[in-house]
C-alpha cells in the first residue's frame, strides 16, 4: 500500500514540475501563406511562427542578420518585452501583439519586413533563449 501511494505522489509531483523536466532547447518553425482578402497589402507575405512547446515568453525581438553582422548593438524591428506574466503561446505572427508582452519602446510598432531581406528571431522564455533564421517571401501582385 505504502509502495502504490509512493508511485502516486511521485507521479503527481511530475505532474506539476513537468516544465522542469523538458530540454533545454527550444525548437521554432515558420512558415508563410499569401494574404487573404481584406487582410491589408504589404511587400511580404504574413509570417507565422511555431514553438515545440508553450512558452512564456519574456522577450521577442526580430533583427535583420546583417545588422547582427556588422553591428555591435543592432536594432531590432521587431521587440516586445513582458515584465512579469506573458500568456503561454505556441505560435505567434510577425507584427501581431501576444497577450502579455509590450513594445520595449513605449508605442513602437513593428517595422515592415522586406522580401528577400534575411531576418532573426531571437526569443526568451525565462532561462531559455533559442533564435530561428527566416526570409520573407514577396507578395503576389
Amino acid at each position: 500500500m505504502l509502495i502504490v501511494l509512493a508511485v502516486v505522489l511521485g507521479g503527481f509531483s511530475y505532474y506539476l514540475n513537468r516544465d522542469r523536466f523538458v530540454g533545454d532547447k527550444i525548437q521554432i518553425q515558420h512558415r508563410s501563406r499569401p494574404a487573404r482578402r481584406g487582410e491589408g497589402r504589404s511587400a511580404v507575405e504574413p509570417i507565422f511562427f511555431a514553438f515545440d512547446r508553450s512558452l512564456k515568453l519574456t522577450s521577442l525581438k526580430v533583427i535583420p542578420v546583417q545588422e547582427i553582422e556588422t553591428n555591435k548593438y543592432p536594432h531590432p524591428i521587431w521587440h516586445l518585452i513582458s515584465d512579469s506574466n506573458s500568456v503561454p503561446t505556441e505560435d505567434l505572427t510577425y507584427g501581431i501583439p501576444i497577450g502579455g508582452m509590450r513594445p520595449a519602446v513605449k508605442g513602437a510598432t513593428s517595422d515592415s519586413l522586406e522580401p528577400g531581406v534575411n531576418y532573426r528571431l531571437l526569443v526568451e522564455a525565462g532561462r531559455l533563449k533559442a533564435e530561428h533564421d527566416f526570409t520573407p517571401i514577396a507578395q503576389a501582385p
